[in-house]
């Protein structure tokens, strides 16, 4: 089993920043690809990004890419989600998610967070 805890989530204004931690525990860490999601209000929930459990492999969305970065820290067992330039459509709840394979598909992952919300206001 691997539990997973969001923080870092907030109210931020347009054309600002916050970085999302995503704590694991449990199971090894560092075997597990790491992913993040988000649901808006209303929304189907959407793959954010996702990184190899060795740090080398990454991907995020094109609705992000250019804004948002991901890594993880092993040591420390936490993966992070840079989020910049943040603008109200980011507004959403955040997910990480770990799973043996960190595709871009829910079903790709096997342990989920219970999520942050993060709001922008314009």
């Amino acid at each position: 089993q691997v539990q997973l805890t969001e923080s870092g989530g907030g109210l931020v204004q347009a054309g600002g920043s916050l970085r999302l931690s995503c704590a694991a525990s449990g199971r090894t860490f560092s075997n597990a690809g790491m992913g993040w999601f988000r649901q808006a209000p209303g929304k189907e929930r959407e793959f954010v990004g996702r990184i190899s459990w060795g740090g080398s492999n990454i991907y995020v969305a094109d609705s992000v890419k250019g804004r948002f970065t991901i890594s993880r820290d092993n040591a420390k067992n936490t993966m992070y989600l840079q989020m910049n330039s943040l603008n109200a459509e980011d507004t959403a709840v955040y997910y990480c998610a770990a799973g043996a394979y960190g595709g871009s598909r829910q079903s790709d992952y096997n342990y989920w967070g219970q999520g942050t919300q993060v709001t922008v206001s314009s």
